[in-house]
């Protein structure tokens, strides 16, 4: 099965335990693209959330930043560097360590955030995090239930003025997110808890398609 094939195989699988996410398909898999392309560029995911949603960020980097489902061992060449590096320990690291996918969650700084909140300004504090971290190739990856979130706006405007792509997770109605997002999977739900219910399933299988894509 080619990539492109493997991208949509688990796309219907998703779809067929969640119904209600038909009408993202297209969205999903576009998605998946635009994670694709960003990995192979060397690019990295900055992504963002409030409440539930900033847990779902802290989430999706734990599925991207070590094995998922699939075994990531390093390369011949990465562990030869840790055992030239430090006899014993490189030679332990080598075998236990694994080869993650870059992404931070913005959502996880906990005393820059509470800084700038303070002394600057509640709705800036992610889009201070895009001009510090992000450069040309990243992705800025944000969840906001009604899509209209105003710290995860300002990201996204941060991020494009940077250069960076842009992929939003919302519900089902348009939004500030929609609009200028180069991306925006709008889940077929409006009330908070039933978006990030379907929000989960989604990022999971993105994950998925992402980790076959460079380590199956």
């Amino acid at each position: 099965m080619n990539k492109q094939n493997k991208t949509r195989f688990y796309i219907n699988e998703l779809v067929g335990r969640y119904p209600l996410l038909e009408d993202c398909r297209g969205s999903i898999e576009q998605a998946a693209e635009l994670l694709i392309k960003t990995s192979e560029n060397e690019g990295k995911f900055l992504i963002c959330g409030n409440g539930g949603s900033s847990a779902d960020a802290d989430h999706i980097v734990g599925e991207l930043m070590k094995g998922f489902i699939l075994p990531r061992p390093l390369t011949a060449m990465q562990k030869k560097s840790l055992k030239e590096t430090d006899t014993e320990l490189g030679s332990l690291m080598s075998e236990r360590l694994q080869r993650g996918i870059p992404a931070i969650s913005l959502s996880s700084q906990t005393a820059l955030n509470t800084a700038f909140l303070n002394d600057v300004d509640p709705a800036l504090l992610f889009a201070q995090q895009v001009m510090g971290f992000g450069k040309r190739g990243d992705t800025l990856w944000g969840l906001s239930t009604s899509g209209n979130s105003k710290n995860i706006v300002a990201a996204a405007v941060a991020a494009k003025s940077r250069g960076l792509k842009t992929l939003a997770m919302t519900g089902k109605s348009s939004s500030r997110l929609s609009e200028i997002c180069d991306v925006c999977i709008q889940v077929n739900e409006t009330e908070t808890y039933k978006v990030q219910e379907l929000h989960l399933p989604v990022y999971h299988s993105l994950c998925l398609i992402i980790e076959d894509f460079f380590f199956a």
